[in-house]
């Protein structure tokens, strides 16, 4: 078993009535590393100047972790079978929208990574089944209910 741990750091400010819900949300995330991240609920949920568009939201944060984590599996199966990674760019994007039980949710996530290769580059089907694995094999993909797609954007292939 692995235990992971964050702290999630939040004041209200002493001119701030709270029960009037006219609070800042803004807030740190501290891991055990001890980096910290300014973080905030999204602006799309809580208007300025409640919000903070500066810091990241758990949305955006949900989403950069499914992406994170489908690269590091990937580029450990791309290790594994010979194949040589330059770099690895995703634009990610998700779709937030209410579920069955009427509940805001992410309910996509799109990975669109682009690969540049060193050397021989995947054929299409070896690449669609390095990512497949990757996301077979991923903690963040085998936890959560949100769909993830994976629409690899480009391979490039350097001598």
């Amino acid at each position: 078993m692995i235990e992971i741990e964050a702290s999630i750091l939040w004041a209200r400010a002493s001119d701030e009535v709270f029960t009037d819900n006219r609070y800042s949300r803004v807030h740190r995330w501290r891991f055990d590393g001890g980096v910290e991240v300014p973080a905030s609920s999204s602006p799309h949920i809580v208007p300025l100047p409640y919000s903070s568009a500066d810091n990241v939201d758990p949305e955006e944060a949900y989403l950069a972790s499914l992406s994170s984590c489908h690269m590091l599996t990937f580029l450990a199966i791309a290790a594994k079978q010979g194949f040589v990674v330059d770099s690895y760019v995703d634009r990610a994007s998700a779709v937030m929208e209410k579920n069955a039980k009427g509940k805001l949710m992410v309910s996509k996530a799109t990975l669109q990574p682009a690969i540049a290769y060193r050397g021989r580059a995947p054929t299409p089907d070896e690449d669609e089944a390095l990512h497949h694995a990757a996301h077979e094999q991923c903690f963040l993909a085998n936890s959560v209910l949100t769909e993830i797609a994976v629409v690899p954007t480009s391979t490039v292939t350097q001598a």
